[in-house]
């Protein structure tokens, strides 16, 4: 989860690293720290977000060097206060190291060097890495061969960083199960959690894999295996620059993200579908043409784009789809086979829960897809197979544009498998095509309702509860409204579906209780529109406030619903994609209307990289 940045290059090493840093804050903003090598090794680190690190930067300045590395954290071992926030020493201070992830065996090595008369002065795990790597260093003399046999004693997952004052100019990064890619410059070299680290500078990259070290100069790059092998890593290039990490006027990243999601559903479509027929490059759907069955792996929002999935797929190429939260998957022994298709979906391609249940999904035969927004990730390197979302960066850490993306990709997945398999009609597939690519003029439409919602948001800055109902592809949309209101607004709120009302929900029904429902089409075949109409005047008639997602000139809904918002007419499963975007931003204006911070909200990072 946390960010960590790595420099080595003419470049004053400060700039960079808080470039990073910032670029990579939605990864963790409890603490932030930098350490820089100038003449000497010298730290700087302080609890809170980076400005708070910026602010001592500028009242304790420190000499500015070309070697670096720098952290911006999320809590794990221990509290996050100054003492606990990285870089942490070793080595009689002349070392640093960042870590992220955990050492599960942090306790058994901090005895060891506690009787070896190693003071510790924090609560973290990661000091214990500073000074065993610090005590090799002292018997080898040589950075990356410290790391070597320190890395060896480690279990658990971690990417690391260290510097000594020693060795200026070096550098030296491992990781297990956590991620890092180099950044390739000219005269110049980076290390990073993710490309947003260095992309600034450069859009070359090289993708590090599992149990590797790297070892970086201003002039050189070399990779070994935890056992000292050689190893050539994979190159990439970046496909976007700096700017599109930037608010770029906007007054939040979600904001900017939120606009962005008709252009994330179309650069997802694009190049990918010709004739009417879905292509996707380097994606060979034959290759799963006899699959029987998918299981969809994910956490959080992306479980909830496998729910909207799992409603087409099941249409469109007549193979039963299982969605199964990633945390759950592995610990159950489930029954699968070779021709069993495991699907992961992560926008950051480093969600620790998912890749380890893509790894055992492996070890046991199955074979696997990932869905995956970044490129040099660790998930789609471990799939079989990858269709990438083209949601750009998403700095927020409260997912939207990813959201839709996922929902588009599993959609050609779906089209893509049916049009191999030969299980689907011809005749809906090619109807599913063009609704595809009308869906970003439609999201555009959706996009213009914003004062509206800002208006309702204001009127319920107080509200302590919210709850939101669908059906059919609706269902999940509920669910990720819900999701999305209690990670930026802090509010109770719970998606159900509607036809479980009846079952129990309607107990929480009281006068004034605002209640979200996600209106289906009055053209649906399957009769669901009367269906939820009929709940929203049952809640209505028990006092609730009733504020409805429909179809524009859905004259049913009118007399029933407190206040309406409007969504295009649209195929039923291109609704959840339009009819989730007022979600989003209702919980964005909620939790602005309340003074919160919509970018970083309390307890959370972007990126879960330890289970």
């Amino acid at each position: 989860m946390c960010g960590i940045v790595g420099y080595v290059g003419p470049r004053g090493s400060q700039e960079v690293l808080l470039g990073g840093l910032g670029r990579l804050e939605y990864r963790g903003y409890d603490s932030a720290g930098v350490a820089i090598i100038s003449d000497e090794l010298e730290t700087r680190k302080r609890a809170g977000k980076l400005q708070t690190l910026r602010d001592e930067l500028v009242a304790n300045p420190l000499d500015d060097g070309h070697t670096g590395i720098g952290h911006t954290r999320w809590a794990t071992h221990g509290a996050p206060n100054d003492v606990n926030a990285h870089p942490h020493l070793g080595d009689n201070g002349k070392l640093a190291l960042i870590h992220n992830g955990i050492i599960e065996n942090f306790a058994e090595i901090k005895a060891e060097l506690v009787a070896d008369g190693v003071e510790f002065v924090s609560e973290t795990d990661s000091e214990v890495a500073a000074h065993l790597v610090g005590r090799e260093y002292r018997r080898t003399g040589n950075l990356t061969e410290a790391m070597k046999a320190s890395v060896a004693r480690f279990d658990g997952a971690f990417t690391l960083l260290i510097v000594h004052e020693e060795s200026p100019g070096v550098v030296v990064g491992a990781r297990r199960n956590s991620p890092l890619v180099i950044g390739l410059g000219k005269g110049e070299n980076f290390l990073g959690s993710d490309v947003a680290a260095f992309v600034e500078y450069t859009s070359d990259a090289l993708a590090i894999g599992q149990d590797q070290i790297v070892t970086i100069t201003p002039d050189s790059v070399s990779v070994i295996d935890f056992d000292g092998n050689a190893v050539t890593p994979e190159p990439f290039t970046v496909t976007w620059d700096a700017s599109a990490a930037d608010k770029g006027g906007w007054s939040s990243f979600m904001a900017k993200e939120i606009s962005e999601e008709p252009a994330a559903v179309a650069d997802t479509l694009r190049g990918r579908v010709k004739d009417g027929v879905v292509e996707i490059p380097g994606f060979e759907p034959a290759d799963f043409a006899d699959v029987d069955r998918i299981i969809v792996v994910a956490c959080g929002t992306a479980a909830y784009a496998g729910l909207v999935g799992k409603y087409a797929i099941e249409k469109w190429a007549r193979i039963p789809v299982d969605v199964e939260l990633s945390h759950e998957f592995r610990y159950r022994e489930p029954v699968i086979s070779d021709r069993t298709l495991i699907v992961s979906v992560s926008q950051s391609g480093e969600t620790m829960d998912t890749l380890m249940a893509v790894k055992y999904a492996r070890e046991i035969g199955a074979r696997t897809l990932s869905i995956c927004n970044t490129q040099g990730a660790t998930i789609p390197r471990e799939s079989d197979a990858v269709i990438y979302t083209h949601a750009g960066p998403e700095v927020a850490v409260a997912s939207t544009k990813a959201f839709v993306a996922q929902i588009t990709a599993l959609y050609l997945l779906g089209i893509a498998i049916a049009q191999a398999n030969g299980k689907g009609d011809a005749r809906i597939l090619s109807a599913a095509v063009h609704d595809l690519e009308a869906a970003p003029a439609l999201l555009d439409t959706v996009l213009r309702h914003g004062e509206h919602i800002r208006t309702l948001a204001k009127w319920m800055a107080d509200t302590q509860a919210v709850l939101i109902l669908g059906r059919h592809v609706g269902f999940p949309i509920a669910l990720e409204g819900a999701l999305k209101l209690k990670e930026l607004a802090y509010i109770h709120a719970e998606g159900f579906a509607a036809g479980e009302l009846k079952h129990g929900p309607i107990a929480l029904i009281e006068p004034g209780q605002v209640v979200f429902v996600i209106v289906p089409s009055p053209r649906d075949p399957n009769s669901l529109h009367s269906k939820v109409v009929n709940n929203i005047q049952e809640i209505r008639a028990r006092g609730a406030r009733v504020i409805a997602i429909a179809e524009q000139g859905d004259a049913a809904v009118l007399p029933y619903a407190d206040e309406v918002i409007p969504i295009p007419l649209a195929s039923s499963f291109i609704e959840p994609i339009l009819a989730v975007v007022p979600l989003h931003m209702f919980a964005m204006e909620l939790a602005a209307a309340k003074g919160l911070d919509v970018d970083q909200p309390r307890n959370l990072a972007k990126s879960v990289t330890v289970e």
